[in-house]
């Protein structure tokens, strides 16, 4: 994964805060979310993605991923965010979720850090307008919020086998 973080921050904390959650940040708009390191793949920046006719509107497309045919989802659209032009900080972040390689598109990735279990609490019921089925957590930052992502809500309603 490393030759695929290109700027890509690295924050830890203290050893002694007892459980620590690994998660890559990444950013959808002014909202910073977290998805657990171990179900991301790489990070790559954007590339030709090819549209597939008569899928969900938040399916960006696919892309060719070293030989392998991966869905883009469009995170923005699937969030039900305004879309945005892609710039050079977007990017594709690739995860294996269900046992299926998917790739999210976001606006941009922060870093990757560890943050105490112990400064994470439940979601309120809606967050930045996303639905707290696709929440785990808000994770408290010192001067952020940071909303984690509940990987296998985000696909339990999607058909990726014709992407």
């Amino acid at each position: 994964m490393s030759q695929a973080m290109d700027g890509v921050k690295r924050q830890g904390h203290d050893e002694h805060d007892g459980d620590l959650i690994q998660l890559v940040t990444f950013r959808i708009g002014e909202e910073e979310f977290g998805v657990d390191i171990l179900a991301v793949q790489e990070i790559i920046r954007l590339m030709q993605i090819t549209m597939v006719p008569h899928a969900p509107a938040f399916i960006e497309g696919v892309i060719n991923l070293r030989g392998k045919v991966i869905p883009v989802i469009n995170m923005r659209t699937r969030f039900n965010m305004p879309a945005r032009e892609h710039d050079s900080s977007t990017r594709i972040v690739v995860m294996e979720l269900e046992q299926k390689i998917v790739g999210f598109l976001v606006d941009g990735v922060s870093e990757v850090l560890r943050i105490p279990a112990s400064t994470v609490e439940d979601p309120p019921p809606v967050v930045a307008g996303i639905g707290s089925e696709y929440i785990r957590g808000i994770g408290k930052l010192n001067d952020r919020l940071l909303i984690l992502l509940e990987l296998d809500n985000l696909l339990c309603d999607i058909d990726l086998s014709g992407a």
